[in-house]
């Protein structure tokens, strides 16, 4: 991937899409460093890594009046653990690069002078690692009918890594819509006899989801979302971003 600026960065929280109210996403990670200097250290410091953490930070402008603005997403997802997927490359493709984790939504700020159009801020916490993975299914692709997306070439899971998974469903349309999402892998990019890991609770409404393997090695190297519509015209606007860690 070549220098980028930014001025198409998608950010999606839980099944809000933050895209078009959002002018400034900034993802941190760091790792405490841990001072473990002894008498041994021949007079130089030294450190271990301690916990990890991650923190996502937000800002743009304010709009409310139903579930899919900011404000109402935010103000009542206060204090609540819940997915994140945000790509500085837009996210329209299946395999653009993506940075997601499980965090919990730790401030919102809204408010300013008089004349200014309303803004917002706010910052989430991580509860779950901060994952460099793929977008598995991307956000303008509505889905009416049981199927699979693309396959992925993530790689092998090593003993104690995982295979992280998250689902934002963006809008859900239709009688009785049902969306049950799962995550599949393969031997090869066929899939002739996938084998699936990881399923997600059925949403009929928008919600996102995050789920993650056992820790135990998985040999296959292939993944890709497929799932399962049901109900009367329904249609699901959704995303999924997977990843390994």
């Amino acid at each position: 991937m070549s220098k980028t600026v930014l001025v198409n960065v998608r950010a999606f929280t839980v099944g809000l899409d933050l895209t078009s109210n959002s002018n400034k996403i900034e993802l941190s990670a760091e790792v405490e460093d841990k001072d473990s200097t002894n008498f041994g250290s021949g007079g130089w410091k030294e450190v271990m890594g301690g916990l990890a953490s991650a923190e996502i930070s937000g800002e743009g402008q304010w709009e409310a009046g139903d579930p899919s603005k900011v404000d109402d997403a935010t103000w009542s997802g206060l204090g609540g653990v819940g997915p994140w997927s945000i790509s500085a490359n837009n996210a329209a493709n299946v395999g653009d690069l993506a940075y997601f984790t499980n965090a919990m939504q730790a401030t919102f700020k809204v408010g300013d002078a008089v004349g200014e159009i309303a803004p917002w801020a706010s910052t989430a916490k991580s509860n779950w690692p901060l994952v460099r993975g793929q977008f598995a299914h991307p956000p303008g692709t509505a889905r009416t009918a049981t199927g699979t997306g693309t396959g992925l070439n993530l790689g092998a899971v090593p003993a104690g890594k995982r295979l992280y998974a998250a689902l934002h469903v963006l809008s859900a349309a239709g009688t009785t819509p049902s969306l049950t999402a799962r995550v599949e892998s393969s031997a090869d990019n066929t899939f002739a006899a996938p084998t699936t890991r990881l399923t997600f609770a059925a949403a009929t409404a928008v919600s996102g989801q995050n789920l993650r393997t056992s820790g135990s090695a998985i040999t296959d190297p292939w993944w890709r979302i497929a799932w399962t519509i049901t109900g009367t015209t329904p249609s699901f606007l959704f995303v999924a971003s997977l990843g390994i860690q």
